[in-house]
This record gives structure tokens, C-alpha cells and sequence, in this order.
């Protein structure tokens, strides 16, 4: 019997749900998954989990009392240990978007998190701590790396972001193909197909340059907007992808072509790049995309993390 497409994608890459839906994981089956405040809001207003947000209301007023910000992140938690239940692999839970710019901040609420989930009895091995691209979020991931804590770096989209993540020793890296894709386009540049699409040339670009210099940062590309994007970066280390493609992917016979290998593309990776402060901070500078789209995203995962916290203000 032929492999549907997922099947044969997995023979190459680890596949991560771009989810907070808990029923919706079960049924996936994916080694890993992520969440982030704009998924764990549509999760929180679901009826499907409201016992999941009574149990982490409850759990927090008695750990803290009725504070919203603390409700916040039991309901982060209590989702993120409901999925560790169901996956053999990493859940990544995020740090407030509000803390991107300030890394004693991210390392107080990482640590805080982390705690949360060892009262819950959770294997805090497995989680990652999601923090933002920016310099002080990635020296706040170097501090928790080196106790301890693992970290995925999230909104990337430039090769200095990359680099810098890199030299820090952060478990992994999440770069978000399809918004590079879109800032392309709304910039009037169309005329590219799967293969050529800017957001795969730059995950393909980052997965060479950390095979060919030995980083053990995990490459997981993310926000895919087409399933050619995805096939054409096949053989990553890992993807994470949305339920609805992933459905995609299990409703279609066929095998996908790995398109990404340690060992060749170790041999065209380009030379080491400079990952100081000051070579970062010019090269985000000189890459409008990179620091529109990192700013955008960390605007929009505040507004959905403002949005939770209205929520869950009017249930307390």
C-alpha cells in the first residue's frame, strides 16, 4: 500500500503541530508540538477546553490568588502539560511577546514557567521556552541554555538572527518561511515558484551554514502558507505545520523527495559570519524584511496575549 505524503515526509523530517488544540494532537500524532498566545486564545475560547482553563484558574488563585498575569501562565502550562502527555517530544511554551526586549525579564519568566510545570509533575526536559529573535531575547535564551533550560528562538527571519542563536547554543530555531513569503509579495515580488519561494531559500541558507560549522540548533522551518513550500524543504530538521495541512499532506497518496541533507548540505554552507552585537544590530538594520517582520510578529503575539488576558479577566 502507497504512503500517503505525510507518512513519507516523516521518513525524512520530524513533524511538529502548529497547535494548541488538544484532541486535535491526538489524532495528528506529530513528535513535537508549539503553541503561542494566538493559538492558545482560540484554544482558551473553545467550549472543547474550558475544563482546561477552570483547572488552571483554579490552580493559580490558589498559588498566587486572582491575578490575570498569573492565570495567564497556568493556562500556558496546563495546555503545555496536557500536550507532553500526548507527544513522545518537545512542547514549546512561549514567553510574553512584552519581554522581547528586556532578557533579565524572559529570564525571570521562563524559570517561572519551568516551576510551573514541575509542580504539575511535567519531564521539564521536554519543554522549550519560546522567546523572540531579538538580541536580548537571545542572550536570555544563552543564560537558560547554560542552566539548564531549553530554548526555542522564534520570529526569525534573517541570517544574523540565525547566526547569533547559533553561537548561543539555543536547542532551536523557528523560521517563519510563509511570513517571509508574504512580505515578498506585498513588496510586488511574485515572480518565484515553490522551490524559489524567499522563505525556503532562507531555511535552506540556515540549515546549510549550521551542517557545514557543526551547531547542534535544531533547524524547524515554520508559518507555511503552501504545501509546496513544505515538500521543498524536506529532509529539515524539523517542520511544524498547521492542522489543516497537515490534513493536506494525509489526504494525498505519493512520496516526497527529501530535498535537504546533513552531509551534502554541510559541503556548501557558507563561511562563518560575525555574531557580535554590533554586526547583528547593522545587519537587521540593512534587512528591512527581517526587522518589519520581527516587529509585526512580536506586535501581534502581544495583541493575542492582550486578548487572552481579557478573557480570562472576565472569567475570573
Amino acid at each position: 500500500m502507497m504512503p500517503n505524503r505525510l507518512e513519507s515526509l516523516k521518513e525524512s523530517t520530524v513533524i511538529v503541530a502548529d497547535t494548541g488544540e488538544i484532541e486535535t494532537i491526538r489524532r495528528l500524532k506529530p513528535q513535537d508540538c508549539t503553541t503561542n498566545p494566538t493559538l492558545l486564545f482560540k484554544a482558551a475560547g473553545s467550549e472543547a477546553y474550558q475544563s482546561v482553563v477552570a483547572g488552571a484558574i483554579d490552580r493559580a488563585k490558589q498559588k498566587s490568588g486572582a491575578d490575570v498575569h498569573a492565570v495567564a501562565d497556568m493556562l500556558a502550562v496546563s495546555f503545555g502539560s496536557e500536550l507532553l502527555k500526548i507527544v513522545p517530544g518537545y512542547v514549546s511554551t512561549e514567553v510574553d511577546a512584552d519581554l522581547s526586549f528586556d532578557t533579565a525579564a524572559t529570564i525571570d519568566k521562563a524559570k517561572r514557567l519551568i516551576d510551573l510545570y514541575a509542580d504539575m509533575g511535567a519531564d521539564t526536559d521536554r519543554v522549550l521556552i519560546k522567546i523572540a529573535s531579538t538580541w536580548e531575547g537571545i542572550r536570555a535564551a544563552e543564560r537558560l541554555q547554560k542552566d539548564g533550560i531549553k530554548c526555542n528562538l522564534t520570529l526569525l527571519f534573517g541570517m544574523h538572527q540565525a547566526v547569533a542563536c547559533a553561537e548561543a547554543g539555543v536547542t532551536l530555531i523557528s523560521p517563519f518561511v510563509g511570513r517571509i513569503r508574504d512580505w515578498f509579495v506585498k513588496a510586488g515580488h511574485t515572480d518565484f515558484d515553490d522551490e524559489n519561494d524567499p522563505g525556503v531559500v532562507f531555511v535552506r541558507r540556515v540549515y546549510s551554514y549550521y551542517k557545514r560549522h557543526g551547531y547542534d540548533t535544531i533547524v524547524m522551518g515554520a508559518s507555511f502558507r503552501t504545501l509546496g513550500e513544505i515538500e521543498a524543504l524536506a529532509g529539515c530538521d524539523r517542520l511544524t505545520i498547521s492542522p489543516a495541512l497537515l490534513d493536506e499532506l494525509a489526504g494525498q497518496d505519493g512520496a516526497v523527495e527529501r530535498k535537504l541533507s546533513p552531509n551534502l548540505a554541510g559541503r556548501f554552507g557558507e563561511d562563518k559570519l560575525d555574531a557580535s552585537e554590533a554586526a547583528f544590530r547593522w545587519g537587521m538594520n540593512e534587512d528591512a524584511m527581517a526587522t518589519e517582520k520581527l516587529a509585526e510578529g512580536i506586535r501581534m503575539f502581544n495583541k493575542d496575549l492582550v486578548a487572552l488576558k481579557k478573557l480570562l479577566a472576565e472569567k475570573l
